[in-house]
């Protein structure tokens, strides 16, 4: 058995500062910039909280830009493996913490891991 839920979502910017696309972002959906620079890499800026209770940020990426959702799960490798079973396959393992994926329609979107302070909504059980 393993929980999942949906964590929030991603705003990926390949051009511009990392600044300027978390200022425009959080002015476009009415959410705060609490950490312009989280883990100081110039990578991530993080909002406040979404509507209902859903995480939200800026990520610096390498690749054409797009927005993708990110799931958490307290057994990453079993909720990896689920998805799988249902269509989708891995693309990246990064940091060795968190799984790149790609759904059977080509969407990417990122399996977390739960941070047990972190939990907004109930999550599903999976078997």
């Amino acid at each position: 058995m393993h929980r999942s839920r949906l964590a929030g979502f991603m705003i990926d910017v390949r051009d511009g500062t990392l600044e300027a696309a978390a200022k425009f972002w959080g002015g476009a959906l009415g959410l705060p910039v609490v950490d312009p620079d989280e883990g100081g890499r110039g990578r991530y800026a993080v909002f406040g909280p979404a509507p209902g209770g859903l995480h939200a940020e800026v990520q610096r990426v390498d690749h054409p830009p797009r927005v993708h959702l990110d799931i958490k799960a307290d057994d990453v490798e079993a909720e990896v493996r689920r998805l799988e079973a249902l269509g989708a396959r891995r693309i990246e393992h990064v940091r060795a913490r968190l799984w790149v994926m790609e759904a059977p329609s080509g969407q990417r979107f990122c399996v977390v891991p739960m941070r047990e302070g972190a939990r907004r909504a109930m999550p599903s059980t999976w078997p």
